[in-house]
């Protein structure tokens, strides 16, 4: 069993954030990072909204990668594991166990994030920051006059579908339904839209392409019809789920499994801190999670501070 003052679960900027302020109180953090060093920003092929970074051609490994020299510059250690069980329950020293090791921590800050729900479908994973992507507001930007889709019909669809119309010539919004599970305010505002188009019924069941998307095969729910929708972008909002089912028992969660939270982010049980997007189902954006793993890094110091 190995002794830590402070874990951090999970290895995004906002994981990385709580190590660099942990690591610069001279808590000497360590970092699970879980099965994908950076999280989502990892599969992401450029990042040009990030404050502080305006060169053009900055993408989210190099990112991720000075983000982990900075914390481990101030002492932060990276294990490249996996957390697979952790006991709460009997307050701190907490217990944490990952493929391949065992640990007591005197506080743990949870950074696990949210992945992105899947299609699926042969092609998806392939072409992932290539023409598929699940964040328009990241990579909107590089579809500047390109014919693009968007897989789903909530909210998050609509809203990623009318922010895309700023650089797509056109935006196709695929649902396998005839009417959308989005607010009716959302749907005024597409159905107004003139580059936005509706494909009703119909599932993606292929994205092609050679090196980067080309096009998808589509079928009609109802009739069977398949066809070949030529497109440069594939945009996928089916849902994001919270990596937090290693959790279930330990901390409160909503009803979606979003580890709940205050101001300071502290959770449900004394001395264990949550940040990032396993905590929040709203922004999901690099800049939010690095100002959530700061406070909950302060957080974290403070509450060590006033036990000793």
């Amino acid at each position: 069993m190995e002794k830590e003052k402070v874990v951090i679960i999970g290895s995004g900027p906002a994981g990385l954030t709580a190590a660099l302020y942990t690591a610069r109180a001279t808590l000497n953090p360590l970092v699970i990072a879980g099965n994908q060093l950076g999280g989502q920003i990892s599969i992401t092929a450029e990042v040009e909204n990030y404050p502080g970074f305006p060169e053009p051609d900055l993408t989210g490994p190099e990112l991720v990668e000075k983000m982990q020299k900075q914390a481990e510059r101030f002492g932060a250690r990276i294990e490249y594991d996996e957390v697979v069980e952790v006991d709460f329950t009997k307050g701190s020293p907490f217990y944490i166990k990952t493929h391949g090791k065992e640990y007591e921590a005197e506080t743990v800050i949870v950074t696990a994030g949210a992945s992105p729900k899947r299609l699926g479908v042969p092609g998806e994973e392939e072409l992932i920051g290539r023409g598929v992507s699940f964040c328009a507001t990241c990579d909107g930007f590089f579809f500047r006059g390109k014919d693009v889709v968007v897989v789903g019909g909530g909210d998050s669809a609509l809203e990623e579908g009318i922010f895309l119309t700023k650089f797509a010539d056109r935006v196709r919004i695929i649902h396998r339904r005839d009417e959308l599970r989005a607010g009716p305010h959302l749907q005024k505002r597409a159905f107004a839209n003139e580059k936005i188009d509706f494909v009703w019924d119909t599932v993606v069941e292929e994205i092609s392409g050679n090196g980067m998307v080309t096009n998808v095969l589509t079928e009609n729910v109802k009739t069977g019809q398949k066809e070949r929708l030529d497109t440069q972008g594939v945009f996928i909002y089916v849902g994001h789920y919270p990596n937090s089912k290693f959790l279930e028992g330990q901390l409160v969660m909503d009803e979606h499994g979003y580890i709940i939270t205050d101001e300071r982010m502290r959770t449900s049980v004394e001395g264990v801190f949550a940040a990032g997007e396993i905590q929040d189902p709203v922004y999901r954006q690099i800049a939010t999670s690095v100002g959530q793993g700061c406070a909950a890094a302060m957080m974290c110091e403070k509450w060590l501070s006033e036990r000793e």
